[in-house]
């Protein structure tokens, strides 16, 4: 079987795309188990810095999930919960991820597709991109831990107008709401984005990840512990430290070995 969700390596950069160009990069079920296999696979590699999640083409960054397939796998609450299982699975191997994850936005991004991008740190979008989740017309809620991402991006009020009322925000008011990072012509998504992971790349991998971590745990109003702040000034006695306090005396540019 030919694989949905594939793996491209630009030396620090691994690039994640969803394919199913056929209908707009929707995620099936056997997709979103391939892309909880990929995060977990690159969250363990510590040669990866940062993560780009695209959709395949430029018409859509995925464009929810595969209804189609709903009478086979999802027709009733029992369906619902194993399917659950698998995209719940999905949404945490991004959420764990440890190194850092950008979304590279090119069109169609709502429903299951928005609350992949809402788990990215970075979301970089082009100016004719689309963002919603009008699962209201399905009849389907949009479940606790799906909605989990996309509340602690945009608050609970931006998130309440885009479910109850079904409409599609462009890509301005996406940014306004806090939905996306960074808006950019069309045809310069794929450029910056690829920028902004280099530059994630060019920094000490170790801090970044720290920081990725600290900042969700903010987020979720979690008290970092005794043992956690200590941890914090471990970055003084790694070689990355030495590295980049020496370049910056040196006015030269560090190179970072993750150590």
């Amino acid at each position: 079987m030919t694989p949905n969700v594939l793996i491209e390596r630009q030396d620090a950069v691994a690039i994640v795309t969803l394919s199913n160009p056929g209908k707009m990069n929707a995620l099936n079920l056997s997709m979103w188990q391939e892309l909880r296999d990929a995060m977990q696979e690159l969250s363990a590699d510590a040669d990866v810095r940062c993560v780009v999640l695209r959709g395949a083409g430029e018409q859509a960054f995925a464009a929810g999930a595969d209804v189609g397939e709903f009478p086979a796998v999802r027709a009733n609450g029992e369906q619902a919960r194993a399917y659950a299982a698998v995209t719940n699975a999905a949404l945490a191997s991004i959420a764990q991820c440890p190194h850092p994850v950008i979304a590279m936005i090119h069109g169609v991004c709502v429903g299951a597709g928005l609350e992949i991008a809402a788990l990215c740190d970075l979301r970089i979008c082009g100016s004719s991109s689309r963002f919603g989740a009008p699962v209201g017309k399905l009849g389907l809620v949009m479940s606790y831990d799906e909605m989990a991402g996309l509340v602690a991006l945009a608050g609970r009020s931006t998130t309440l107008e885009i479910l109850l009322e079904g409409r599609i925000l462009d890509a301005q008011d996406a940014y306004v709401k806090n939905l996306v990072t960074r808006v950019v012509a069309d045809d310069q998504v794929e450029a910056e984005t690829l920028a902004s992971a280099k530059r994630i790349c060019a920094g000490a991998p170790l801090v970044a990840r720290w920081h990725r971590q600290a900042a969700l745990q903010l987020e979720a109003n979690v008290a970092p512990s005794h043992e956690q702040i200590e941890a914090s000034y471990s970055c003084y006695d790694t070689n990355d430290f030495q590295i980049g306090l020496n370049a910056f005396i040196a006015k030269a540019k560090p190179q970072f070995e993750g150590k």
